[in-house]
């Protein structure tokens, strides 16, 4: 580059720095970049060396390029400078404006400091502003927009030259072409950053988005081919429910085409006795059993299985269902439990299930003060007065009826007399002749002889009423709301139903039975009721002349 005493600068000069810049800003790269600027400062500024040195995350230099010594660039290019060596040296010499002088009359203090240096000893200046080996020029590189900034900017870098060629010091118009030269070496290499970063950007967006893709697609087959039902539901607002998807297995399961589902929530399709417990069932991890409507009016027992998933980070929630065939199992359980609360032979419920059930109408509790009036609303007249038998004693302690919530209390008909009364009648039912026939025709002819009364007693009671078996030859009835006349009458019927022939083993055979007609009320145990009973029908089974007591 010509000095400042020169009248002009020659035009090849200056297209030449232009190029140098057109190139920095126009590299592929960060690293291209950089050795563009290093190559630009011995091309077009006349340095025979240069270097760029760049600030590290951790704020350390390292040497990113070099220009000029192919023995210096293989020495120091990759080596690395401490912060506080940089910032001494751009603290000391002389301000050249942005830049910084470092005579050799003051640089032998820098020869041990850590930053990676080239440079060579030589004699002597012989003239005033002639270069000296051992002198130091660095052009500090700032962030965009702090020309004239001096260190007050943030630091990019440092463009240190070496050796001009004309062997002079840089005057003032070398100088203010390099630091120009500098500042926009800085804004090419935060353009190359920038451009570096979004392409790293933009390849992670494009990872991301094949993962995703992956991700979809993988969730799309695990959907559509799981073994098991599944569906996506609206979550939320006026259409909360609403089935949006279902995979193949669901809609075979309930026997409707994709289509069809998109029209209902499962609340339309789950059976009303099971709306509660859907209802009661979480959205995020939530699990019920219950039975969802087929296309055919049938319904299958399944188990859901529900979790959220977000459509993106604050977009829309949908509802996951996980929909599980467990007609199977449920099956079996109803077959289990109802073994266990019925009898084997006849299919009646059995004794524990009588018991349960007696039970279930049944309050027993220590009596309150202002139980007195409710027994008076029960019985029509004071508690005091009340049949003796009934089990209620106010001593503290002592088990009464009492006012129970959302409970009706059973009451008895009053004994002697037929006041209207309706209650819970319970008929003890007690075959005669029956052992006659086991002895006679075998356990095969006896076992036909109980199924067959078995039938006989369900067909002649109401819908509700219970027929049990509780063991042997004795059935038990229970009948709500009749008063004595009807439990008389029912138990007329019941009998002429048993005498009639049965056939058991190709012949015809005859019991007959004795009814015995107990109460219960509130204040009984089950076991109190089924012995009042009981007691009853073998006072009645002895006052009848032992001819009647069966029939053939």
């Amino acid at each position: 580059m010509e000095t400042e005493s020169e009248p002009y600068v020659r035009l090849a000069s200056l297209r030449q720095l232009h190029q140098v810049m057109a190139d920095m800003n126009t590299a592929r790269s960060l690293a291209d970049t950089l050795q563009t600027v290093s190559d630009g400062a011995v091309n077009a500024l006349g340095y025979e060396m240069a270097c760029v040195n760049l600030v590290r995350p951790d704020g350390d230099l390292v040497v990113a390029a070099f220009s000029g010594n192919s023995a210096a660039e293989a020495l120091i290019t990759g080596r690395v400078g401490s912060r506080d060596s940089w910032d001494r040296r751009l603290a000391m010499g002389e301000e050249w404006g942005d830049l910084v002088f470092i005579p050799h009359t003051e640089g032998w203090v820098l020869d041990d400091d850590d930053v990676p240096q080239w440079f060579t000893d030589g004699p002597a200046p012989r003239f005033e502003d002639e270069w000296h080996p051992s002198d130091r020029l660095f052009a500090p590189m700032f962030t965009p927009g702090v020309q004239g900034g001096g260190s007050s900017g943030e630091l990019l870098g440092v463009i240190s030259v070496d050796r001009p060629r004309n062997g002079r010091r840089p005057g003032a118009w070398g100088r203010e072409a390099l630091q120009m030269y500098a500042f926009q070496a800085a804004i090419a290499i935060s353009n190359a950053r920038l451009r570096a970063n979004m392409q790293r950007a933009l390849v992670r967006l494009e990872r991301d988005q094949q993962a995703l893709r992956a991700s979809e697609e993988s969730f799309r087959q695990a959907f559509e081919y799981a073994p098991s039902g599944m569906a996506i539901a609206e979550m939320g607002g006026d259409q909360h429910g609403r089935i949006l998807r279902t995979n193949d297995a669901l809609c075979r399961l309930l026997g409707r085409p994709a289509s069809a589902m998109r029209r209902y929530s499962f609340s339309d399709l789950v059976h009303p006795e099971d709306v509660g417990t859907l209802l009661r069932t979480s959205a995020e991890g939530g699990r019920a059993e219950l039975r969802l409507g087929r296309r055919d009016g049938s319904y299958v027992w399944v188990s859901l299985r529900n979790s959220v998933v977000a459509d993106a980070a604050d977009g829309p929630r949908f509802l996951l269902t996980h929909v599980e065939d467990i007609e199977e199992r449920k099956r079996r359980e109803l077959q289990l439990a109802h073994r266990a609360s019925h009898d084997s032979l006849t299919g009646l419920p059995n004794s524990a299930e009588l018991r349960s059930r007696l039970s279930a109408r049944l309050c027993r509790r220590t009596a309150q003060p202002g139980d007195l009036d409710s027994l008076d609303a029960a019985y029509g007249h004071p508690a005091f007065d009340a049949p003796a038998g009934h089990g209620f004693d106010f001593a503290p302690g002592v088990e009464a009826p009492g006012a129970y919530d959302h409970h009706v209390h059973t009451v008895a008909p009053e004994d002697g007399r037929d006041d209207g009364t309706k209650g819970l009648a319970v008929l003890f039912c007690d075959l005669d002749g029956f052992k006659s026939i086991n002895d006679r025709f075998g356990h095969n002819a006896g076992d036909a002889v109980l199924i067959e009364v078995a039938h006989r007693l369900s067909r002649g009671v109401r819908d509700g009423d219970t027929v049990a078996r509780l063991g042997g030859d004795e059935f038990v009835i229970l009948a709500d709301g009749l008063g004595k006349a009807d439990a008389q009458d029912l138990a007329v019927r019941l009998r002429n139903e048993i005498i009639q022939p049965i056939r058991a083993e190709g012949r015809a055979v005859r019991v007959g039975a004795s009814f015995g007609i107990g109460w219960a009320h509130c204040g009984m145990t089950a076991d109190e009721v089924l012995k009042s009973a009981d007691e009853r029908m073998y006072v009645e089974k002895r006052s009848r002349p032992k001819q009647h007591r069966r029939a053939g």
